[in-house]
């Protein structure tokens, strides 16, 4: 029964997509070309030099429905502050306007 479930295991994780590569490392790429991927893909995992990769989104749409998106700045080979595009995250006390303007 183990030689089973690992070759089911198995064939399950080889067909899942690559979503946690991560790409070309934005350093390398020009501020255009790495916008251009997150617009054409519309959610990407990218390297941003040296750190822990993040996810990418082209629009709110992409985000669980609890989620806002944030701008994201990184660095790329022409531009040291690209916005990229969106990163999704849950708010926090301080997203929120507490005095109804």
């Amino acid at each position: 029964m183990k030689p089973v479930a690992l070759a089911v295991l198995g064939t399950t994780l080889a067909s899942l997509p690559a979503i946690a590569q991560p790409r070309t490392p934005t350093v390398r790429l020009t501020c255009a070309e790495a916008m251009g991927i997150v617009k054409a893909e519309g959610s990407v995992v990218l390297g941003i030099g040296g750190r822990t990769p993040e996810r990418f989104v082209r629009d709110r749409s992409l985000c669980e429905l609890t989620e806002i998106a944030e701008l994201r700045f990184v660095p790329t080979r022409d531009n040291p502050q690209c916005p990229i595009g969106y990163r999704c995250r849950e708010p926090d006390y301080g997203d929120w306007n507490w005095n109804g303007d």
